[in-house]
């Protein structure tokens, strides 16, 4: 199965969840891209790299990209972090392309986003809601 994480910039939130579900389930193909096109080709956020290495997780060779109307073929199912995602991603979708797109939180048997870490700072939460939303997702995949 190939699983494409989608957040804002792709610096936080979806390379974080890429990275904690391809430790958790290496059998499963997986990436990350956010809506925006500000940070194309960069790192991760240092301080979102920080707290998960702490946590024993890397995301260091990942890098930034935009998502593409490509994604709806390439992936299998399409997970974004908040419903803005969503509505971002649903405007790209080409015809009738049945390619399911959920949010994360579903997963963890919540409602609602993932919070930013880049804009409310707390990267250990969101992290918390992360591995939650992972091993849910890795128990129903």
């Amino acid at each position: 199965m190939k699983i494409l994480f989608v957040c804002l910039g792709n610096i936080c939130r979806s390379p974080a969840a890429e990275a904690v579900v391809r430790d958790l389930r290496p059998d499963l193909m997986v990436d990350s891209a956010g809506t925006g096109s500000w940070h194309i080709g960069k790192p991760p956020y240092g301080p979102m790299q920080d707290a998960m290495r702490a946590r024993g997780w890397d995301m260091s060779d990942l890098r930034a990209r935009q998502v593409v109307v490509a994604d709806f073929e390439a992936f299998d199912l399409i997970i974004c972090m908040d419903d803005d995602n969503v509505a971002d991603i649903e405007r790209l979708r080409p015809g009738a392309c049945p390619t399911p797109v959920r949010l994360f939180a579903d997963y963890a048997g919540e409602t609602g986003a993932v919070p930013d870490p880049y804009f409310t700072r707390d990267f250990d939460g969101a992290l918390d809601m992360i591995d939650r939303c992972a091993q849910g997702l890795a128990a129903a995949v």
